[in-house]
């Protein structure tokens, strides 16, 4: 046995990113770890020689005076080297650790370390593909690590030590084919953990295996999971009365409180789902909502042994109600709930795909790490759902490769996750899926919902968006390049090349016969630049008449004098290369057991773009040849970079229709409940039920919190800002910018802005960057700042001096519950832009049948985001937070009280800037 390997974990906190623009040191902290025990630890603080920034200071909790006394890097450098000498170098994310430590040598003097390095990011990727996060503090949450300090030196190397035990002793869970075939493919990975695996493949072999818990494709191990039957259990009784309700909960829910609503919901929902009747419950924040729900479809599903549906609209509820939701109805009850997740056929892997690639070994470092991660993946799964690898990069273009669809190879259901999800919900008690796969259902030749005993539609007032997405169309002009992309000519050495080698070294296509395929697809190309280039020209003349001058603009495609001519032909002639094409993957389908694995994986691959042609020319007959006056078609560009920016959207401008026409096969059968935090308006309570097509007779309860759930809420409006439409935008800018660094210096951060610009937004945030004047606080600004909106809550969450600016989509389903938000600025009420495409279109669809746009779209669509829009501020009874209005139009405007009413009752004071801060001042000290 080779001896064990010494490993130096280290981590580093700097005054920034770049040592070669003067950044330094300020705390070094190193672990040595041998026999994965821990044998000596160093930490030191290090002087940099120059003022720790302020958000540094922020971030680590180290200060100038901490580092006041200590020595330079050089007075250690010698030591640090030492200990590094014969060791594994480990860090969390070790490119930035090590290169800082590098040239930090080099200025001490001293010459370049050399040695094996270990990053434990990567190696989290591999070996905890499901992780929600990989930053350090994320996956020390996650797997229990004790890490109290975050950023400093010290706690992160000890954290990131325990981090690599837990990720060693992960790796000898594995099966040892798994473990084989993470070595053999590790060696194009960026850090050395080939030894790694090695070493563990060492320590396996000399152990006994046995696979109980394993099914196996070839050589991929997949988990065994029992699917269940039709198992037989006692009827429960629902509790009906006040006193069975908390006696249930008063057992199991920590500091259980009554919430009359919470039980008046219980009940609405189990006597719709007896009755199998329709409701519409609006259930604000407070009521409790979701086990509102959950307790009587539990209940009813057990008493009439049919499955209760719960669709929602985003993964977050849907992750939320099975990691809390369910485990907690589970407690409540005593009993073991049977549950299952439906998604559609695409989320899941197709493990036959996933095989053929697996096999071929010319895999880029994206495709290298994300098959590692899909073959650590595959032994822990019970869904085969995609969606659960955390990915990056890449490797979601490797993703959709492996995805199921219709012309998957059919295998028995142990190597099949659809089938298998198919089986579970046959037997469940609740069945989970989301409204893009509830209305696909009408598209399915088989529905897969026909045995439900009710529905409970949450987050319903998304259901119309939903709708809107599943028959929106899209072309985009990159797309189509990189299709071209794919296939190529034989000087490419794409997929065509991959072909015609197989072709001339089977003997199996003529190769006059690829050549005639090869100057289809030429033909092909030569159109489509055509076609391209007159509707670019089509496209910039319309823009110089229309006077735009944003970067980013919309054209509505029916402004454009197109010949819908050349978009025939372009079709037609990828319909001759898609025949063409087939035809040629047929020849070579002869006889297909001949053929090594290497060239059926060939096959597949082709097979599986010509699909993906016969998608995308689908999508480009739907917007360019089929007109339809129930739909409205724009076209997106960015004037920088013209074509490539070219994209068109055709999307449905009512699908009122596609709802009923979905729930008609429901109603007067089963229960069907609507409910959502949003479910109306004042005094348009319809807004949402008429867009969902649901009848006036429908029951309409409205669900509020007590006000004592809101005593920690006040808003203000600001008075004195100027009004938009008399001053410039850049004086209007100048004292939106001016109101929140007053606001944000009062509160000390924690403060959301939310705008309905993304411009406006923008020039905000650098007019305040310039200033300095929030120098010392962290500013997130979504579409300035990089990453994901979840990624930028996170990391406003990390920082007590944060600030975040939002649009659209922070105006709700944004938790920050406690006192990570103290206060939340609405910079203009959120109507709709008028030129935004799909109001627009709504709009003058209105218009059209004679009625008021702005009274029955625009005004009832701003204030239900602007009731959306304060839920951000209050998540629970123990929530403080202030909503600072700086739009004037909600005090001068006669529709300005619809948004005041649609508010909580909480107080609302109307008071210039400078009185508002120092009420806000009083406030916030008083409530802290």
């Amino acid at each position: 046995m080779m001896e064990s390997p010494k490993y130096a974990i280290v981590d580093l906190e700097t005054t920034g990113h770049h040592p070669a623009n003067g950044d330094r040191m300020i705390q070094i902290a190193i672990v040595i770890m041998k026999d994965w025990c821990i044998e000596k630890t160093f930490t030191s603080f290090i002087h940099p020689g120059k003022p720790i920034p302020l958000f540094i200071q922020d971030l680590t909790s180290i200060t100038d005076d901490d580092v006041r006394d200590a020595l330079p890097f050089e007075a250690h450098a010698d030591y640090i080297y030492e200990l590094l000498e014969g060791s594994v170098f480990v860090a969390h994310n070790a490119d930035f650790d090590l290169s800082f430590l590098q040239a930090e040598f080099k200025r001490a003097g001293l010459s370049q370390w050399h040695g094996k390095v270990i990053d434990t990011v990567e190696l989290a990727k591999i070996v905890f593909p499901t992780a929600l996060g990989y930053k350090l503090g994320d996956l020390a949450y996650e797997l229990g690590i004790q890490h109290t300090k975050a950023h400093r030196a010290d706690a992160d190397a000890k954290a990131t030590a325990e981090l690599l035990k837990i990720c060693w002793d992960e790796l000898l869970r594995f099966p040892l084919p798994t473990l084989q075939q993470l070595h053999k493919r590790s060696f194009r990975l960026r850090s050395n953990l080939a030894q790694l695996f090695f070493e563990a493949l060492q320590l396996k072999r000399s152990k006994v295996e046995h696979y109980e818990d394993y099914v196996f494709y070839h050589q991929l191990a997949m988990r065994k999971l029992h699917v269940g039957g039709e198992d037989s259990y006692p009827v429960v009784n629902y509790p009906a009365t006040r006193t069975e309700k908390i006696e249930k909960l008063k057992e199991t829910v920590p500091n259980f409180e009554e919430r009359p609503r919470q039980f008046q919901m219980m009940d609405f929902v189990w006597d719709s789902l007896n009755d199998k009747q329709e409701r519409v419950i609006e259930a604000s924040t407070g009521i409790g909502k979701t086990l509102s729900y959950l307790l009587p479809a539990f209940y009813y599903a057990r008493k009439s042994t049919c499955k209760v549906g719960i669709s929602t609209y985003t993964s977050h509820l849907m992750d939320q109600l099975l990691q809390e939701e369910i485990p907690r109805l589970e407690r409540i009850t005593g009993k073991s709930v049977k549950i299952a997740l439906l998604k559609g056929m695409n989320h899941y892997v197709d493990v036959v795909r996933f095989s053929q690639q697996y096999m071929m070994q010319d895999d880029s470092y994206d495709e290298t790490l994300i098959i590692l991660q899909v073959l650590v993946w595959l032994t822990k799964t019970e869904t085969g759902d995609l969606d659960e690898i955390n990915v990056s990069g890449g490797g979601q273009l490797f993703l959709n490769k492996i995805r199921k669809n219709e012309n998957s190879t059919l295998l028995q259901s142990d190597f099949d996750y659809y089938e298998r999800a198919l089986r579970k919900a046959k037997y469940a008690d609740i069945l989970l899926t989301n409204h893009a796969m509830l209305l696909a259902d009408l598209m399915r030749p088989t529905p897969i919902f026909e045995q439900i005993g009710g529905w409970i539609i949450d987050e319903a007032h998304q259901f119309v968006q939903a709708a809107i997405t599943q028959d929106e169309k899209l072309f985009s002009f990159k797309n189509w390049k990189y299709l071209f992309g794919q296939i190529g000519v034989y000087t490419d050495e794409a997929q065509f090349y991959k072909l015609q080698r197989l072709a001339l070294k089977t003997h199996r296509v003529p190769m006059q016969v690829m050549q005639q395929l090869e100057k289809l697809f030429m033909q092909m190309l030569a159109k489509f630049d055509q076609v391209m280039h007159n509707l670019t020209h089509l496209l910039m003349q319309q823009l110089k008449r229309s006077n735009k001058h944003d970067m980013k603009t919309t054209v509505f495609l029916e402004q454009l004098a197109i010949d819908r001519q050349q978009f025939e032909q372009f079709s037609t002639i990828v319909q001759r290369w898609l025949d063409a094409a087939e035809e040629v993957g047929k020849q070579f389908e002869k006889s297909v057991d001949e053929l090594a694995p290497e060239h059926v994986f060939i096959l597949d691959e082709w097979r599986f773009w010509i699909r993906e042609y016969k998608l995308a020319i689908v999508q480009w007959d739907d917007v360019f040849l089929r007109s339809n006056t129930e739909y409205s078609t724009w076209i997106e560009v960015d004037r920088r970079s013209i074509p490539s920016s070219l994209q068109l959207l055709k999307k449905p401008i009512q699908v009122t229709s596609t709802i009923e026409r979905l729930f008609s096969a429901y109603r007067e059968k089963i229960g069907i409940i609507w409910t959502s935090g949003t479910m109306t308006v004042p005094h348009n309570a319809h807004f949402i039920t008429d867009q969902l097509g649901i009848a006036h007779d429908v029951p309409l309860e409205v669900l509020q919190a007590p006000a004592t759930y809101f005593s920690g809420a006040k808003a203000f409006v600001v008075t004195d800002m100027p009004d938009i439409q008399t001053v410039s935008q850049s004086e209007y800018i100048e004292a939106v910018a001016h109101a929140v660094t007053r606001t944000v210096k009062t509160t000390d951060g924690r403060c959301f802005v939310l705008f309905t610009s993304q411009q406006m937004l923008r020039e905000t945030v650098e007019l305040i960057q310039d200033s300095g004047l929030l120098d010392e606080y962290m500013v997130f600004a979504q579409g300035v700042t990089p990453g994901s909106r979840m990624r930028l809550l996170k990391a406003f969450q990390k920082f007590n001096q944060s600030v975040l600016f939002g649009t659209n989509s922070f105006w709700e389903g944004v938790d920050v519950p406690g006192d990570g938000l103290a206060s939340v600025i609405v910079v203009r009420l959120p109507f709709s832009s008028p030129d935004e495409p799909t109001f627009k279109a709504r709009a003058n669809y209105l218009q059209a049948q004679g009625r008021n746009s702005f009274t029955e779209l625009s005004l009832p669509e701003a204030v239900l985001r602007f009731k959306q829009g304060f839920g951000r501020l209050i998540r629970s009874s123990q929530d403080k937070g202030v909503l600072i209005v700086l739009d004037r139009r909600i005090e001068t405007k006669s529709y300005g009280h619809e948004f005041i009413h649609a508010l909580p009752p909480i107080s609302v004071q109307k008071l210039p800037l400078r009185d508002m801060v120092l009420a806000l001042e009083d406030w916030y000290n008083n409530e802290r």
